[in-house]
């Protein structure tokens, strides 16, 4: 039987009206609070400043470091994430016996809420470690970064191992076995095929971790509540501060909008080249 359109417009319209009401009108909006200065307070008039919230992001000096910590962070993160993720699904996918308990238990992190996860790995990183003398990491701003990089890569290892799981289940039988006739050795197969023929797991992988680490903000403010004196401060939580903390709507919007560009800008250009490198099977 032959679906009518208005079936399909039956179940796309619905949605589609949500997704505009919750997203697309409220991003419209935020654009437009960009360029006006207010507090965020309906009793109190808004000041037209055009372009000028735009030009002072790039002299906001808390803003600038928190772009670079926001950007290191996000590339250490990226390449651990992936790299742990990666050795999980080739370790689970052999033939242990204890794979799928193996694979529960690795996801079960990426369950647990961001807040609740950083209240959590916040009295393993001070608590326990003074009690065993390692000192509190939270209150270093170097070793604080390498906190949320820990607690970031035991949530989201589990996460993109999934992906990579089925990514090498996809794999023929045929072109492993060919490769093993031809005496290709482990490393040979695992970087002659088997990362080729993923790399459309990559490229799901590397947007997921990116976007996601670019956008931190539950880790952040529960693990280290952007201290010691803002050294930890991340992209999201600067934003928020701004707005919620110091009263500067306006200003914090357009902060919001050119942090949105940079994701999108670097988000693209990944998914761009790990797409023109996929091969098909």
């Amino acid at each position: 039987m032959k679906i009518g359109k208005g079936w399909y417009a039956l179940f796309t319209v619905p949605l589609m009206f949500i997704f505009t009401v919750v997203v697309i009108v409220p991003f419209a909006i935020g654009i437009g609070f960009s360029f006006v200065e207010w507090d965020g307070l309906a009793k109190h008039a808004m000041h037209f400043v055009g372009i000028d919230n735009f030009l002072e992001v790039f002299t906001d000096v808390r803003f600038l470091q928190s772009a670079a910590r926001t950007t290191v962070y996000t590339l250490i993160s990226v390449i651990c994430v992936n790299v742990v993720g990666l050795i999980f699904a080739l370790v689970v996918t052999t033939k242990l016996k204890t794979a799928n308990l193996a694979r529960t238990m690795l996801f079960v992190p990426y369950l647990i809420g961001g807040l609740i996860l950083g209240y959590i790995w916040k009295s393993v990183f001070s608590e326990f470690f003074l009690s065993i003398d390692w000192g509190n990491w939270l209150t270093d701003r170097n070793k604080a970064m390498i906190a949320m990089i820990v607690v970031t890569t035991w949530q989201m290892a589990g996460y993109v191992m999934i992906v990579y799981i089925t990514g090498i289940m996809a794999i023929p039988d045929d072109v492993l076995e060919a490769a093993n006739v031809d005496g290709a050795s482990f490393l040979q197969t695992l970087f002659k095929v088997k990362f080729p023929l993923l790399m459309p797991s990559f490229t799901i992988c590397l947007f997921l971790t990116l976007s996601n680490c670019f956008k931190v903000y539950d880790v952040n403010i529960a693990l280290t509540g952007a201290g010691p004196d803002y050294q930890s401060e991340m992209f999201s939580l600067n934003i928020y501060n701004e707005i919620f903390d110091l009263s500067n709507f306006g200003y914090g919007q357009a902060k919001a909008i050119i942090f949105f560009l940079i994701i999108a800008v670097i988000t693209m250009i990944q998914v761009k080249i790990t797409k023109s490198r996929e091969v098909s099977m």
